[in-house]
């Protein structure tokens, strides 16, 4: 008995589904992917916290008057920052571990765009981002010591999840870059040497003059400014900005160039 045949479809009917595919259900389907992976989440959320308690609860210098608050609160907004950026940074560059299952290059064979795919997995990498910073902030509060007003708070914290969006972008990028055997141990190496440079973990007016004026071309500079002018009480200056959105565009173009080279190869 021969089967009914099935008429074919109308191709000239159908329609890409709107912007690029990114959709709900993607983006919900990636972030219990990500917060399935202890490992990462832990690093993220318990290394930043360990750090304010070690660094900025120090009896010496922690409830010295620092702008509009205190020691306290400026290493608490550092550590968010560095907690946000390990955070983004280790969430993005785990595509490295899609590509070696080959999973980009099947990507192919499907209306989701470059660009919806980038876009997805840097708010996935701002779920994480987010989970640090409360973190290091809920430290903060627990243990009294950091102090400045109540809308600096959410001013700060702000400040620090936005920016790290940056850092979203670059563990994108890294993750299709480097190999995925060596890319956690080199994006840590690699974060420690932006922080220091950035002045998370030591001012840069103590470090030489050459080293200074190196930092201000890397990636945490702007970000490092950025987020502590609310409780500094300083002026923003525009290079700060400037640095920010420039490393952003670098990080999110090379993300979205090299997902095209992987997908090209189908």
């Amino acid at each position: 008995m021969t089967a009914p045949s099935v008429p074919a479809p109308d191709l000239a009917t159908r329609r890409a589904p709107g912007l690029g595919g990114m959709n709900v259900t993607v983006l919900g389907i990636e972030i219990r992917r990500l917060m399935r992976n202890r490992r990462t989440v832990i690093i993220s959320t318990v290394f930043p916290v360990v750090f304010f308690l070690i660094f900025g609860l120090n009896k010496s210098y922690a409830l010295l008057r620092d702008g509009r608050g205190n020691v306290a609160a400026f290493v608490m907004i550092s550590m968010a920052l560095y907690g946000g950026v390990l955070a983004t940074t280790y969430a993005g560059a785990m595509v490295s571990i899609e590509r070696a299952a080959g999973w980009s290059r099947q990507l192919r064979l499907t209306p989701f765009s470059s660009v919806a795919y980038i876009t997805v997995k840097m708010l996935t990498a701002l779920v994480l981002g987010l989970c640090s910073v409360v973190a290091v902030f809920a430290a903060g509060l627990i243990t009294h010591k950091a102090s400045m007003p109540g809308y600096l708070w959410i001013v700060s914290g702000l400040s620090v999840w936005i920016g790290s969006l940056v850092f979203a972008a670059f563990g994108l990028f890294m993750g299709y870059l480097l190999p995925t055997e060596n890319v956690m141990q080199i994006l840590g190496l690699g974060l420690a040497a932006l922080s220091f440079l950035g002045g998370l973990f030591t001012p840069l007016n103590q470090l030489p003059h050459v080293v200074q004026t190196i930092a201000e071309f890397t990636p945490l500079y702007g970000l490092n400014q950025l987020v502590h002018a609310p409780v500094l009480g300083g002026s923003i200056h525009l290079a700060w900005v400037a640095n920010a959105v420039i490393w952003l565009a670098i990080f999110a173009g090379g993300a979205a160039w090299r997902m095209r080279r992987d997908t090209g190869r189908v």
